[in-house]
């Protein structure tokens, strides 16, 4: 069985290696593109932290349209079909706002979960990991 690209980096919306230095990551970095991470639940965190305080609170991406834009250009994938999978997965019109992170966590745990599909397909996915990365982020100080 091919298991994904994602999951078997523990890096469920495939976060591209940059500079920053990421809490969880392996001590290894085999994958020359895309950060590995010691778990599921640390790249969950490192995926919220991207969606809901880079993209959020930096870029000020409100909505699911603007903020898969971003994530997956049209350089490098058919993002208007991304678009439609995760507006239809989570049931949110791709141009509504989202809502704050704080005060809406079940929309962007939803978001994350469907671009986790997305990128990865729905296969072996591990949900409660998802929930402990969110707990991690938001039960935690806010380093990367």
């Amino acid at each position: 069985m091919n298991i994904p690209r994602g999951l078997r980096n523990n890096n469920p919306l495939n976060i591209r290696r940059s500079k920053d230095h990421w809490m969880g990551l392996s001590k290894t970095q085999g994958d020359r593109s895309f950060c590995q991470f010691e778990s599921m639940e640390y790249g969950w965190r490192a995926a919220f932290y991207l969606l809901t305080r880079t993209y959020y609170h930096k870029y000020r991406l409100y909505t699911i349209r603007s903020i898969v834009s971003k994530w997956a250009p049209a350089s490098e994938n058919n993002t208007s079909a991304y678009i439609d999978n995760v507006s239809r997965l989570t049931g949110i019109d791709p141009d509504e706002h989202i809502g704050i992170p704080g005060q809406m966590p079940a929309r962007w745990m939803m978001i994350g979960a469907a671009m986790a599909i997305q990128e990865n397909g729905s296969a072996a996915f591990d949900y409660m990991a998802l929930l402990r990365g969110w707990q991690l982020l938001y039960g935690s100080s806010a380093e990367q």
